[in-house]
């Protein structure tokens, strides 16, 4: 049986117009879309060629009135919800949505880390697939978190979710903290630059081409955080905001070099998969 346990293994976008957020994303990545809407609760489904890859859902009122705004937030597989949760209340977080059962999917819940970061926590119905490789199109291909302070925040998603150290990348803003599961290196994380006003997890959506990317995510009322930029393996990504708000990146190639525009990362030529930010 193929071990999942501590992978991202789904994403939801939760967000203020699904109908809106559905045409504009999959223009920019490429997706498909499937209806998978319950009497009361819409919900659809993004599509990478066969894959179904993440979710869209409305934020509920109720966090609308609380002055809540559309993000988008990760699943991590583990063996228990219930155990799980009760750990990340034992150091310090905070469980939004109890341990929760979905219908033929499975068993799930959302949490806060200690520093507020919002992550998912989900126990498959059936746990038999493989995580989706990092460099798939349409598939998310690294995981960032942006911690008030990513010491402390390894400490408690290394107690969680059994994630170990690999390579420490050190820059302009400080440490950025490669992670691993089972081997496999799938994120980074380093203490968020002072303008940010809160900790949170930003999710790499691979694209074909970045510069084609870039110009619909400005053509569908989406904005452009920063990038492009370099990264030491030659790819290239965009930090974005959606048009309803919800922050995400782009990573891919540029299949079109434009002329006169050459822009990398510090990080260049270290040999590392570093994402150092620079806004």
């Amino acid at each position: 049986m193929v071990n999942s346990q501590g992978h991202f293994v789904w994403y939801e976008l939760i967000t203020t117009d699904v109908a809106g957020a559905q045409a504009f994303y999959t223009n920019v990545i490429g997706w498909g879309a499937q209806d998978a809407s319950a009497p009361g609760a819409t919900y659809i489904l993004f599509t990478a060629g066969d894959a179904v890859v993440s979710g869209l859902m409305d934020l509920p009122e109720s966090a609308r009135n609380a002055g809540g705004r559309p993000y988008w937030v990760g699943y991590v597989e583990v063996k228990d919800v219930v155990a799980t949760t009760g750990e990340v209340r034992r150091l310090g977080g905070t469980v939004h949505v109890p341990p929760t059962d979905i219908p033929n999917v499975g068993h799930f819940s959302v949490v806060t880390d200690p520093q507020t970061a919002t992550l998912g926590l989900l126990k498959p119905l059936h746990s038999n697939r493989a995580p989706a490789a990092l460099d798939a199109t349409g598939c998310v291909g690294w995981h960032e978190l942006l911690a008030a302070n990513w010491e402390t925040a390894f400490t408690f998603y290394g107690s969680v979710f059994g994630w170990e150290k690999a390579e420490t990348v050190t820059g302009d803003l400080g440490a950025y903290q490669l992670f691993s599961v089972g081997g496999r290196t799938i994120g980074g994380m380093l203490t968020k630059p002072a303008m940010m006003s809160v900790p949170f997890w930003l999710y790499y959506f691979n694209v074909e081409d970045v510069d084609v990317a870039e110009r619909k995510v400005k053509a569908g009322g989406g904005q452009i955080l920063n990038g492009p930029l370099e990264l030491p393996d030659g790819s290239w990504i965009l930090r974005c905001v959606d048009p309803q708000g919800a922050i995400f990146a782009l990573e891919g190639k540029r299949r079109r070099q434009p002329v006169g525009y050459f822009e990398r990362t510090s990080s260049h030529g270290t040999g590392t998969d570093d994402r150092r930010w620079s806004w």
